[in-house]
């Protein structure tokens, strides 16, 4: 284990974290025999397997698995390290790996672009989660500096600041019958199949407890882990949802989708900033921290009111 290098580990977690060499090779901008050959050291200096290789097919090993944990372990205690030593050398670059449930990708990307023109030295780095639960195990693991979500998580230490409104609706195909009601009450609209998202997601909690709050039972015809094919569900014909606004503004411009203001609707949540109170922030996340508690709640803002009135002018 003394010939274990940092190098070796990096390349270890990208590979188990795609269970491709060469998409890790991709990723570390590196050739797939260097990869394959930073995994042959690594395996020759534990003197253990930790992938199993059947043709193309890669998968861990029972080893694998464990030395997983330790490896992430390590690699975020040398990226704390680092980001104490660049907060004495007050640094505004480096790395940066920012989490995002799916909903975000909807609106980050824009003010992230905004950031980096003011901050070019800072490298930013996406990692967006299919749910709220794959989210918050990239928090714990240190996977993440900082994350954007809605609900922050209860079962560990995080600081989650809040910094704009997150609305969320019903939505119907056009033309569909329950949009001839001009405020239809919740009742009426569980006559319908519900398209949803699955239970681990924020936004199926938040319908979940609308439903119950109300003391209405959903009809749920299908569970889908995935905003869009939700949207191509219900664009088909094949049911409603209810989804976050910041996910089908293009829908919405376009009369693909329509909303229907269900009583009691919107719902509005809060989006959050979030990360892990043990970890010590670099300059970089400060600096991205800040960023978006000042300028989120406007862009989104900004973003809210040019979709509620495309919503309500007339179609021709």
């Amino acid at each position: 284990m003394k010939t274990v290098t940092f190098r070796q580990l990096r390349v270890f977690v990208e590979v188990a974290r795609h269970l491709s060499f060469v998409r890790a090779a991709e990723a570390l901008h590196l050739t797939p025999p260097a990869v394959t050959m930073q995994i042959k050291e690594l395996e020759s200096a534990i003197e253990l397997p930790l992938f199993n290789r059947e043709g193309r097919k890669v998968s861990l090993t029972t080893v694998g698995e464990y030395f997983l944990v330790y490896a992430k372990r390590l690699l975020a205690t040398l990226k704390d390290a680092d980001d104490a030593m660049a907060r004495f050398r007050k640094l505004e670059s480096g790395a940066l790996s920012i989490g995002l449930v799916s909903t975000a990708k909807y609106f980050v990307p824009q003010l992230l672009t905004r950031f980096r023109d003011e901050h070019p030295g800072v490298e930013l780095k996406l990692l967006v989660g299919s749910n709220r639960e794959q989210l918050v195990a990239m928090l714990q693991q240190g996977d993440v500096d900082l994350a954007i979500m809605g609900r922050p998580p209860k079962e560990m230490a995080t600081r989650a600041e809040p910094f704009a409104a997150h609305p969320h609706v019903f939505v119907a195909p056009p033309r569909h019958p329950i949009l001839a009601v001009s405020q239809p009450s919740l009742a009426a609209l569980a006559r319908f199949p519900l398209i949803v998202r699955e239970a681990a997601s924020g936004t199926r909690a938040l319908m979940d407890r609308f439903f119950q709050d109300h003391r209405v039972e959903p009809r749920i015809a299908m569970e889908m882990p995935s905003n869009e094919t939700i949207k191509q569900a219900v664009m088909a014909g094949m049911g409603l949802s209810f989804l976050s606004l910041h996910t089908i503004g293009l829908e919405l411009r376009c009369g693909l989708l329509e909303r229907v203001p269900v009583e009691h609707t919107p719902l509005v949540r809060t989006w959050n900033v979030v990360h892990m109170q043990s970890k010590l922030l670099s300059p970089a996340a400060e600096a991205l921290r800040y960023f978006i508690l000042e300028h989120g709640e406007a862009h989104l803002a900004a973003h809210d009111r040019a979709l509620l009135a495309a919503d309500s002018a007339p179609s021709v």
